[in-house]
């Protein structure tokens, strides 16, 4: 969503970068590309206004001029003030002290709250809680039966005694689901109320009433990141007639600009708690402003990254593949290969899984190239082995390639890249495993990789260096030849390094250690 936001801020720092100094013209023409790029990602003009007043004024102080690098203190600005305008802190859910939470969902017809309630109840579900969405969308053809199937598909409970489609009273239902969710032990419920296309006094009076019947501890708005500026506005009717505490934003996948994002919280006050980037039940997330920042600036967002791969993979299963490939590459095989891939995959789409990378803006076109199905035709191929093949690839020739490429539908020369990519990605695994590093980086200290030639370097450190003078070097020499000729001609030593034949009887300390001895 954010695309053409980042790239306008990219190429606008780079002209900053190799300059010792900024003039004020250099910050005045970087302001200026920095509001046309916020224009054009259609965020609100007082927003931007505002964003850009703080970003000349801090820019034009000393935390710039003074800075060893103030290209890179201007970006530092830049994201700290696209974190401020984005709501500052991530604002979390507050839950009742006495069960039931109750959650109610606030917005247009067709910005997704039907899908969404599911989405939060399977994320809440994740959390540990005991989910209820409740029905009283009762005028939108059908609303009951799709938040019967989204609750279905995200395993969590649903009362809706009225069968909607204009039947029943949804004021009635919200406030009967309060007892019902007591009765059954469900420690949060989440309302869905009815939207209309515009903001009308009916749907707003309903709103009302809905609220004022559960006294919900939470009022989300939910809007729909595509329709731009008319966001904003929305969400200032919502709050002036109905009230809301936060914001979740819907379809924040889509290819619009992204100004609403940028633009609601400064607006209405109240921040984005939640982001719903696609049409997976997993495809929703808490949302960080700092993180979005990061993503918008090209910088990533590592920290998302690494939370899903920790709601993902099991710390003894990554500890057992550690310890695999420390004792050798051959005892990794195709189906841990396989086993790794998968999941890789339940983190979700491997594109938005590498763009949120650092640095992957700058190969973004690649990335969306990606074809998602690779990764099936992938696994189809280890599948279609058997399990001896699997576990030593280097028996697979050309005839076990034919049946292997007919068993999984592919050319045989898929098979061989694969074989041959997965020797490669072995090699590099088992080499970082044991202390290597990358390939042609030199190892840890204390880990393997590299230590063998430290310790060469070492040996030939001890001996002594020889003059590069003849003349010097040559007396070097019979000094050397004179030392040893001399200690050949001594008597040899005993084990406590007296001369032979004496048994130490005689041998006398020294006034100053006799002290010491009692």
């Amino acid at each position: 969503m954010f695309d053409t936001l980042s790239d306008r801020l990219a190429a606008t720092f780079k002209s900053l970068r190799g300059k010792g100094r900024l003039s004020e013209a250099d910050i005045d023409a970087t302001a200026r590309e920095i509001r046309i790029a916020l224009l054009e990602a259609d965020v609100a003009l007082p927003v931007v206004r505002a964003f850009i007043k703080q970003v000349k004024e801090r820019a034009t102080g000393i935390e710039v001029s003074q800075a060893l690098n103030p290209a890179q203190q201007v970006i530092k600005i830049v994201n700290e003030e696209l974190v401020g305008i984005l709501g500052g802190e991530t604002r979390r859910l507050r839950f009742a002290k006495n069960p039931p939470t109750v959650i109610m969902l606030a917005g247009l017809q067709g910005a997704g709250k039907t899908t969404l309630a599911g989405k939060l109840g399977h994320w809440l579900k994740s959390q540990g809680h005991s989910p209820l969405l409740v029905a009283c969308d009762l005028q939108r053809p059908n609303a009951v039966n799709q938040l019967s199937v989204v609750a279905e598909r995200a395993g969590v409970a649903i009362y809706a005694p009225e069968p909607g489609n204009g039947v029943g009273d949804p004021v009635k239902v919200a406030q009967d689901s309060i007892e019902y969710a007591k009765q059954k032990v469900h420690d949060v419920v989440v309302v869905d109320t009815a939207g209309r296309l515009g903001i009308d006094q009916e749907l707003m009076q309903q709103a009302a009433d809905i609220r004022d019947a559960v006294k919900p501890d939470e009022v989300l708005f939910v809007v729909d990141a595509m329709i731009g500026q008319d966001a904003v506005n929305t969400a200032e009717a919502f709050r002036d007639g109905v009230g809301f505490d936060g914001v979740v934003l819907s379809k924040l996948d889509g290819d619009a600009r992204g100004g609403a994002a940028l633009s609601i919280a400064h607006v209405t006050g109240k921040q984005i708690m939640f982001a719903s980037n696609g049409e997976k039940l997993d495809d929703f997330d808490a949302f960080h402003p700092d993180r979005m920042a990061s993503r918008i600036l090209g910088m990533g967002d590592m920290l998302t990254l690494i939370e899903k791969a920790e709601q993902t993979f099991s710390q003894a299963e990554a500890e057992k593949m550690a310890a695999k490939l420390q004792k050798g590459p051959k005892e990794f095989t195709l189906d841990d290969f396989l086993a790794q891939m998968e999941q890789v995959r339940k983190m979700g789409s491997i594109s938005k899984l590498l763009g949120m990378m650092p640095g992957m803006g700058q190969i973004k076109d690649q990335i969306n190239n990606i074809d998602e199905r690779d990764v099936d035709r992938t696994a189809a191929i280890i599948k279609s082995m058997t399990p001896v093949e699997r576990a030593e690839p280097t028996i697979i020739n050309g005839s076990r390639r034919a049946r292997i490429a007919r068993g999984s539908g592919v050319e045989v020369s898929a098979v061989k890249n694969l074989v041959e990519r997965f020797f490669e990605a072995r090699k590099m695994m088992s080499k970082m495993a044991q202390g290597g590093g990358m390939p042609g980086m030199p190892g840890m200290p204390g880990m393997g990789g590299g230590a063998g030639k430290q310790k060469k370097k070492q040996k030939v450190a001890k001996g002594k260096r020889k003059s590069g003078n003849p003349m010097k070097r040559k007396q070097e020499e019979l000094d050397a030849a004179a030392r040893r000729e001399q200690g050949a001609q001594q008597q040899p030593g005993g084990a406590f390094g007296l001369p032979a034949g004496q048994d130490g009887k005689d041998f006398e300390l020294p006034d100053e250690f006799k002290k010491f001895m009692g």
